[in-house]
């Protein structure tokens, strides 16, 4: 193991943030460059090596986590970042975005705070960049076939990667003008700047990863005619379809899903547009939904200029320890504090809207609002709670319900859907039309990108099989495979 002591001689340390008056002025990312090379490898120390990692089952990678924490501890990067990559095609992405579910059952957090698996992850792959330890690993020889995949998020990419690798010639179809599917443009410059994803792009196309952008399955390609030019096919379009909010005034002028807001400031910084269409810059902001999603339309209203911005959410306000019914080494729900939180606004709980209300030419101007409270097992309005906020702009950030049905893929495929409305796929991630697979959140429902990561790796084992009769491709999860939960 690393230091038989260290979890015992030293405190838990994570990335420093920049200045709140100072970020909020830009779009780059939040964390000040290099503040976590001169204390990781302390913090890799606090690693225990368990006999049992938990970390190991609450990562669906089943990233080596102890090993990788005691290479650092020694600071030997180049065998660090190898066990590293052994298991995750693109641990920044995960050190950067993921919610650490490692942590939450890191052994140590039983009684203290646990190891910052993240963060050594994310030093581990800069290190690695830095040191050009990764580069394109192209296959030795090719097998001869032909795949599609279809999305070019995490799940896509990762697929493809191992696809690729295998042999198989592979092209990524995404239907946005660029590459990286909500990596691209659902997630803020601030949480992770597009630079890391290009790289890796340029890293799979070194490979032989072909892609080809603005080209939509259903719409521009037809979906049967693609499986016909293709040995097998990788359906990884993800959730997109948003979950709505069908009350009086949702018609109003200012009201947006948050994919329709996110992406437009990630635009600018592409340089695709000046300003934004939809901007925040002195308005009173209003975010629906207390997830991820919606802290960063918080963060993005917050650089827009917003007057002010308010954050609402149904469900109760959560502890910032774990509830006795939550125990480790499950994910526990938390009152979490996120780079955006920092920077301003309020946090409203229990509360459900109960209509808009617009002005004379039809722009949103108030939300009214009710507090909430469980009874009987369901949420009731508690009356003589109604209140309005001001609100002229409103970002709904509640969720997601299933892939895409409006663009005709499903039915021009012929797939079948599972109860929640989900692509249904077998024990090797095959869906009921031969030689056509799904990945990621298109067959689990709305998830983690690790779960998305670990689901193109294991679809691609599914897919070399079907390719060849056998795979020596690693399959991390089982498409059954849930986190642990309570």
């Amino acid at each position: 193991m690393a230091d038989p002591k260290g979890f015992l001689t030293t405190g838990r340390e994570v990335a420093e943030t920049r200045p709140v008056p100072e970020r909020v002025k830009d779009w780059n990312e939040v964390y000040v460059p290099g503040s976590l090379l001169p204390i990781i490898s302390k913090q890799a120390s606090r690693c225990m090596d368990c006999g049992i990692p938990f970390c190991h089952q609450g990562c669906p990678l089943g990233n080596l986590i102890p090993e990788w924490n005691d290479y650092v501890y020694r600071e030997d990067w180049t065998a660090a970042s190898e066990r590293l990559h052994a298991t995750n095609n693109f641990p920044e992405f995960t050190g950067k975005l993921c919610p650490a579910p490692c942590e939450a059952s890191c052994v140590l957090g039983i009684n203290q705070p646990p190891v910052t698996i993240k963060n050594v992850e994310v030093t581990i792959a800069e290190k690695a960049w830095d040191r050009g330890d990764i580069t394109p690993q192209p296959p030795e020889r090719l097998s001869g076939k032909t795949v599609a995949v279809i999305g070019s998020g995490p799940a896509g990419l990762a697929a493809a990667q191992q696809l690729t690798r295998a042999g198989h010639t592979v092209a990524v179809f995404e239907r946005a003008d660029r590459i990286g599917g909500l990596l691209r443009y659902g997630i803020p410059e601030f949480k992770m700047e597009k630079r890391h994803i290009n790289r890796r792009i340029e890293q799979m196309r070194a490979e032989g990863t072909r892609f080809r952008t603005e080209m939509e399955i259903g719409r521009d390609i037809n979906a049967a005619k693609l499986r016909k030019r293709y040995d097998a096919v990788v359906i990884a379009v993800g959730a997109t379809t948003a979950r709505d909010l069908p009350v009086p005034g949702r018609e109003l002028n200012g009201i947006h899903q948050a994919m329709e807001y996110l992406p437009l400031a990630n635009k600018v910084q592409e340089g695709d547009l000046t300003v934004s269409p939809i901007s925040a810059e002195g308005k009173h902001v209003v975010v629906i939904g207390g997830g991820d999603t919606g802290a960063d339309c918080v963060g993005t209203a917050h650089r827009q200029g917003a007057a002010s911005v308010t954050q609402l959410e149904i469900m109760p306000q959560p502890g910032e320890d774990r509830a006795p019914n939550q125990p480790w080494p499950t994910f526990p729900m938390l009152y979490k504090v996120t780079s955006a939180h920092e920077e301003g606004g309020e946090r409203v709980y229990s509360v459900s809207t109960t209509h808009f209300e617009g002005d004379e030419d039809g722009n949103v101007q108030w939300l009214h609002m009710a507090e909430v409270e469980f009874k009987d097992g369901k949420l009731e309005q508690k009356p003589g709670t109604e209140r309005r906020i001001p609100a002229q702009l409103v970002t709904l950030a509640m969720g997601f319900t299933g892939t895409d049905r409006e663009n005709g893929m499903v039915e021009q495929f012929g797939l079948e859907l599972d109860a929640r409305g989900n692509i249904a796929r077998d024990e090797h991630y095959a869906t009921n039309v031969d030689g056509v697979f799904v990945a990621g959140d298109a067959g689990r429902g709305q998830s983690l990108i690790v779960w998305a990561i670990a689901e193109g790796r294991s679809a691609a084992r599914g897919v070399d099989r079907y390719l060849t009769g056998g795979s020596s491709l690693p399959a991390p999860i089982r498409p059954t495979d849930r986190a642990l939960t309570v």
